[in-house]
């Protein structure tokens, strides 16, 4: 018999339920990789089908990564010129770090291969990664600096974000340019990177990337909207947004956060995951 595969530690969180016998999403263990393998490729499916539905489609650009969990040196990731709502199980690709198809019928995004692989071979600890080219996120990575905390969903990001500036506005064909950006990749959960747009990491699930890019992109809308109206915004405290931070931003909270939209995928459109 296959040995269980650990589930990721589920953090104490401020919104597990206080009353035993409810019904609330738990993290699950996996009777073996195969088991493993297909959950995360749904999920990665769900979160390409989550981005259509928040239209943060443009053309071919955007890709999505998670790692294979027997195979860490392998990721699975969205086939090259295929619509975010049309993507399914069964036409994911796998790719290693030098960019070639390991399984699957479809081309690679080379800017996926480049961003994403560099920062999966770079940091062994992050499992998947996000990136699409928004209106909000693209608009302010223009302005080159990070969030403020002008509200709790901003200050999930607070001292966990950072501006990259390196090859900013640069085309990431270039294995010098995802390496540039893997080496700002270190400890924090999103990036904004300067005249490209938004970029999450995960070291929990693809389902917390996910979630944390919609997150993103959301702050990154409602800061230009305010700082439209010429007013200076009150912001949080530092000491206020660390503990929103801790509490509503971690990895966990993210996974969690992507619940209800998964639930939502399945019954709406079961065909994602044939």
């Amino acid at each position: 018999m296959l040995d269980k595969v650990k589930a990721p530690e589920q953090k104490k969180s401020i919104y597990d339920p206080i009353q035993e016998g409810l019904i609330y999403p738990t993290i699950p263990v996996f009777e073996g990789f195969e088991a493993e393998r297909l959950h995360r490729k749904q999920r990665l499916v769900a979160a390409c089908r989550a981005f259509a539905l928040e239209k943060y489609d443009y053309g071919f650009a955007g890709h999505l990564t998670v790692r294979d969990p027997e195979r860490p040196e392998l990721y699975w990731t969205n086939p090259m010129c295929i619509h975010f709502s049309q993507v399914k199980v069964s036409n994911l690709i796998l790719v290693d770090h030098k960019g070639m198809v390991v399984e699957g019928d479809y081309a690679v995004n080379r800017a996926g291969f480049v961003l994403h692989a560099a920062v999966h071979e770079a940091h062994p600890d992050i499992i998947s990664m996000c990136h699409a080219h928004t209106i909000y996120g693209t608009a302010f990575a223009a302005l080159g600096r990070s969030l403020d905390p002008i509200s709790q969903d901003a200050a999930a990001f607070f001292e966990d974000h950072i501006v990259i500036k390196d090859e900013a506005g640069q085309v990431a064909v270039e294995e010098r340019a995802g390496v540039a950006v893997c080496d700002w990749f270190k400890g924090v959960k999103a990036a904004i990177h300067q005249n490209h747009g938004l970029l999450t990491a995960s070291r929990h699930s693809i389902e917390a990337a996910a979630f944390w890019f919609i997150a993103l992109e959301r702050c990154c809308q409602q800061q230009l909207m305010v700082e439209a109206t010429g007013i200076k915004p009150v912001l949080v405290t530092p000491e206020r947004s660390r503990y929103s931070r801790e509490h509503v931003g971690s990895e966990y909270i993210g996974w969690l956060h992507f619940q209800p939209i998964w639930d939502h995928l399945v019954k709406t459109q079961p065909d994602m995951l044939t």
